[in-house]
């Protein structure tokens, strides 16, 4: 092996924050975390992390910016694994998230925020409002694509089942309801979409 092989990107100062606030915000909840901290994590100080935020709403905005862009990343992976074929996107998509439903992942983030950001004028609402819009859109895009007649109602029922499994999850446990969450959405994609191509 090499040693340019071994040689991983330095993040910017910036990047570094936004990482250092993203992993802060997952573990310990948005208001449970304070910018000294934030900056303490990321090997920076406060002067340099309002030299790129200028508060810390500001920087909440950008991590979530960048939860929603590889949520789309994410789906690109499944559009390029399954191109045209919207019944496997959709299967491939619900085994990802019964496989990270207890994950900190980009969803995960974003259904966090919703929670936790309770004052609408917040600026990341918009930010989340425009994720959650953006995700229905995409759902019902694939959900059509496998020849689902109510694609609309397909893709509410398992948005709905997701954020009842995470609910579940932490709740009642890996071993709870939300251990049949594939099961579940595999039902729900074979009652609406009238195929009997969901496999069991």
């Amino acid at each position: 092996m090499t040693t340019d092989s071994c040689k991983q990107p330095r993040l910017s100062p910036r990047d570094r924050i936004v990482e250092a606030a993203r992993e802060l915000f997952r573990r310990h909840g948005i208001r449970g975390i304070g910018v000294d901290a934030i900056a303490d994590a990321a090997s920076s100080n406060k002067m340099t992390l309002y030299r790129h935020f200028n508060s810390k709403d500001e920087l909440i905005v950008e991590c979530l910016q960048r939860a929603g862009m590889e949520m789309d990343g994410f789906w690109r992976a499944l559009e390029d694994a399954h191109p045209g074929d919207g019944l496997a996107q959709l299967r491939a998509w619900v085994r990802l998230i019964a496989e990270h439903l207890g994950d900190d992942d980009c969803h995960c983030e974003m259904m966090s925020a919703a929670v936790q950001l309770t004052d609408e004028d917040h600026p990341g609402r918009s930010v989340i409002r425009k994720f959650k819009d953006a995700q229905r859109d995409r759902v019902v895009e694939v959900c059509r694509k496998a020849g689902v007649a109510n694609a609309e109602l397909l893709c509410d029922t398992l948005l709905l089942l997701i954020e009842g499994a995470r609910v579940a999850q932490q709740s009642s446990g890996v071993q709870g309801p939300s251990a049949r969450f594939a099961e579940i959405a595999d039902a729900a994609i074979l009652s609406l979409s009238g195929s009997d191509a969901v496999p069991r």
